[in-house]
């Protein structure tokens, strides 16, 4: 049974956090793969390439992992659950079975568990759809 707007699971994480985390991440998966790890030439002699490289110290990383790394324990599970629901683990209607399963498996390392997924920001952009909010104004 499909859930009515009035019965929603409620977020311990605020949409504006969500749909910050979904903009970085969609930075974040346009980079590509370091070219050349020794080049020591100025980024502005080569055309500023090097920005859309994913480097080690890449500051779009930091900037998510300093997020997430910012927020309680129960807006990381949320967050954790809303890419598992985005990424079709399971249905509004599993919600809290899979908001338990993410709240056992927290750890230290949510912002890097999160970024090994590679379509972190469509999963939680879909997860969030689903409570019918959408991160476009």
């Amino acid at each position: 049974m499909a859930e009515t707007r009035e019965n929603l699971p409620e977020l311990s994480i605020s949409p504006e956090k969500i749909c910050f985390i979904i903009t970085k991440a969609r930075e974040f998966d346009a980079k590509d793969v370091v070219t050349d790890p020794g080049d020591s030439s100025n980024a502005t002699d080569d055309g500023m390439v090097s920005v859309l490289e994913d480097h080690k110290d890449d500051p779009v990383v930091q900037e998510i992992s300093a997020a997430i790394f910012g927020m309680v324990e129960d807006e990381q599970v949320d967050l954790v659950t809303l890419a598992w629901l985005g990424r079709g683990d399971g249905t509004l209607d599993d919600w809290d079975e899979l908001r338990a399963e993410a709240a056992r498996a927290h750890n230290k390392r949510t912002a890097s568990y999160l970024l090994g997924f590679p379509l972190l920001a469509n999963y939680l952009e879909d997860g969030l759809s689903q409570f019918g909010i959408s991160c476009e104004e």
